[in-house]
């Protein structure tokens, strides 16, 4: 298993562009909210700082609101309030992942980044069914690693379950007017 030690800072852009995948290895994206959760590096377009979100009337209760990423207009899902996970305060360590699968942009909200890793096909399993709800269908594996288990979460389930409608806009749009541009201050 290849591990890439973040920097203090974050994780560095540089970081998600270096590691190269070979035959039956999937590089991950790893975070934490609670537990290990992890995403294949290929849908991370990057990680920011958590500044400004500004939230939408009648949203989802787990939407935290929008952001305005250079001039996108990006959906916020805050990962712990849609895993029903206690809410937790922000911290100097929370970050903003966002991901990109099929035609949607979405910005996660969790308490950390932790590492991008290349783990080995052989060292996932399938979920437990005993463990999985109908309503979990989006957790596709866990994977094994020396200490951790690290679960692995389809963000194309996730995000179509969610049926999340909030399309890019231009940073000129009513919406946008005002808000701050996130992103400036990279990891």
């Amino acid at each position: 298993m290849g591990k890439i030690t973040l920097p203090p800072s974050g994780l560095a852009e540089d970081v998600l562009c270096e590691m190269d995948s070979q035959p039956g290895e999937l590089q991950l994206v790893t975070f934490t909210i609670g537990e290990h959760y992890g995403v294949p590096i290929s849908q991370v377009q990057e990680i920011i700082r958590v500044g400004t979100v500004t939230k939408v009337p009648n949203s989802l209760s787990y939407m935290e609101g929008v952001i305005n990423l250079r001039g996108r207009i990006l959906p916020v899902l805050n990962l712990r309030k849609r895993l029903q996970l206690q809410v937790k305060d922000l911290t100097k360590e929370s970050r903003i992942i966002v991901v990109e699968t099929g035609n949607k942009t979405i910005g996660l909200l969790v308490d950390a980044v932790s590492h991008v890793i290349k783990v080995s096909s052989e060292s996932i399993e399938k979920a437990p069914e005993e463990v999985l709800e109908i309503d979990s269908d989006y957790i596709t594996g866990v994977c094994k690693l020396r200490n951790d288990l690290v679960i692995l979460i389809d963000l194309e389930r996730l995000i179509r379950r969610e049926n999340i409608e909030i399309r890019e806009e231009d940073a000129a749009s009513p919406l946008a007017r005002g808000m701050k541009p996130e992103g400036e201050e990279r990891l």
